[in-house]
């Protein structure tokens, strides 16, 4: 059972089709989220990635886990319409299997420390119990109109 739909995700995150990478959030706490990715034969990038033998790119799934720890940052923050969060670093990525079309990846974040506008989380991305990627990220909260050009 969802605690966010796709619909209330793209009420928090700015991001859409193709690079909207979070389907629903399954778990939310104050300092940790969960968060599911199902990744199907259709993906965009499958058809250049290895059209052999798809395999999600390793830093979709990063970008998918930081999308997932944007939701829980951006939950958190009364005035979210007006603020982005924005990835600032990337820290300890491993990759241990490669995730395919059928599986649902299921990320987990976990707040690390977070001031006034950063916050610094690790995640572990697992398929069917099996982990399949780690990172640690940085993420800033900044202004829309302080963070550059507008996005169509």
């Amino acid at each position: 059972m969802a605690i966010l739909n796709i619909s209330e995700i793209r009420d928090i995150l700015p991001h859409r089709y193709p690079f909207l990478l979070v389907d629903r959030i399954i778990e939310l706490e104050a300092e940790r989220i969960v968060g599911i990715k199902n990744v199907t034969h259709n993906e965009p990038f499958f058809t250049g990635h290895f059209p052999d033998f798809p395999v999600m790119p390793g830093v979709l799934i990063i970008e998918a886990m930081a999308q997932t720890a944007g939701v829980l940052v951006l939950k958190s923050i009364p005035d979210r319409h007006r603020k982005l969060v924005l990835l600032v670093a990337v820290e300890n990525a491993r990759f241990r299997k490669p995730v395919v079309p059928g599986d649902v990846l299921r990320m987990e974040m976990k707040v690390l420390k977070r001031k006034a506008t950063v916050a610094k989380m690790a995640g572990v991305a697992t398929v069917d119990g099996a982990v399949v990627a780690e990172v640690e990220v940085m993420c800033k909260l900044a202004d829309k109109d302080e963070s550059g050009p507008a996005q169509a």
